[in-house]
């Protein structure tokens, strides 16, 4: 059997047939309040894990910082009454501990954790042997590595039980989101971890109510095998996260609004179909590359005139005359600019990384990574 095949939420997915459903507050604030949310999400009928936070420490102190180890005994009771399993963050060896000793049923990894190889490595010691479940979270930077390399830790511990989640990343670019999704970034991890069940966490990538549902159809679409949606009986009146949390009504509501695509289909003319068109994808992939073999040829023919002449190889007019006209170019031909214009960053790049090969006689240091878009 292949490593991850036969695991905790494998095995709830298989049971299910349908994308895991994690729900509860941000944080525990009273016992009332997380018995409401419980009982609340245990009327849908669709829940499959009870989430909480325990410990909330904030990204800067004098807020509402969780209720810590008096909140466990809630937990316990929601799982008593509900028969919903629970799930808490924890961040220190002590978390786990205390969190066990409570019977909490799976643990996951916060994002200000994950960021922290150290860290990750306490907690995976800490882990080792328990058979507890444990769910990782991005690490707040958009960093594939490190987000990886929580998951091998835990792996590398024995610790076979595992799903990943998807929060969104900090940017200092203007978003109309909380932490941008970046989705190439989970995919690239999913082509890492195919074994790994991946989960989205529309709360915190979107950070607004509004917001939820499309990030949570997008995760669908993408094949995501999960959600985990924070919720309150009084979303407004929380004490961390108000914005992002919905009523277990409001849910439910979200819930029967999703869409649930099929991953492929037995249809014979679809199967045709389907095939025809990537056919002729790939012959269209194939000309792209060939063209961009065509292009960098001319672009080392160029380097070689400029190395006879002494001409440096940043041509900034012309860079700025590229940028614009493959744009326009794409806007005629109905192609998204932004799109066009990523690739054309790319190409530029690629471009210099070539002259500069050409114009020093040697292979370039620095690799692509290290050359910023516009060089």
């Amino acid at each position: 059997m292949l490593p991850g095949t036969d695991t905790y939420f494998t095995r709830l997915l298989a049971q299910k047939g349908q994308p895991l459903l994690i729900a509860g507050p941000c944080s525990a604030e009273t016992e009332e309040q997380v018995m409401a949310t419980a009982h609340g999400l245990k009327a849908l009928g669709k829940i499959d894990l009870f989430r909480a936070g325990i410990w909330k420490p904030r990204t800067r102190p004098g807020s509402f910082e969780g209720m810590g180890a008096v909140a466990l005994p809630w937990l316990q009771r929601v799982k008593a009454e509900t028969g919903i399993p629970t799930a808490i963050e924890v961040a220190t060896p002590r978390h786990v501990e205390e969190a066990l000793a409570h019977g909490i049923d799976v643990l996951w990894i916060g994002a200000r954790t994950t960021v922290n190889p150290f860290a990750v490595q306490e907690l995976a010691d800490a882990l080792a042997g328990t058979g507890v479940p444990v769910m990782v979270k991005n690490p707040v930077n958009p960093d594939v590595a490190l987000w990886a390399g929580a998951l091998e830790r835990m792996e590398r511990a024995g610790i076979a039980d595992l799903a990943s989640i998807h929060r969104g990343f900090s940017t200092f670019a203007p978003s109309r989101y909380r932490n941008a999704p970046t989705w190439i970034l989970p995919i690239e991890l999913k082509t890492r971890f195919p074994h790994i069940p991946f989960i989205c966490d529309p709360s915190h990538i979107g950070g607004r109510r509004d917001l939820l549902l499309p990030i949570a159809q997008k995760a669908l679409d993408l094949d995501y095998d999960g959600l985990i949606i924070e919720t309150h009986p009084d979303p407004d009146h929380a004490l961390s996260d108000a914005e992002q949390q919905v009523t277990p009504q409001r849910l439910g509501e979200i819930l029967n609004e999703l869409k649930y695509r099929y991953r492929s289909s037995n249809n014979a003319d679809y199967l045709n179909k389907a095939e025809e068109l990537r056919q002729k994808m790939d012959v269209a992939d194939r000309e792209i590359v060939e063209a961009l073999a065509r292009r960098m040829a001319l672009v080392e023919e160029l380097a070689e005139y400029k190395k006879e002449n002494n001409v440096k190889i940043l041509q900034f007019d012309r860079w700025q005359e590229i940028f614009r006209t493959r744009t326009d170019w794409a806007g005629k031909l109905n192609v998204n600019d932004k799109f066009v214009a990523e690739l054309y960053k790319l190409i530029h790049i690629e471009s210099i990384r070539k002259q500069t090969e050409v114009l020093n006689g040697r292979p370039q240091v620095d690799g692509v990574e290290h050359l910023g878009p516009g060089l």
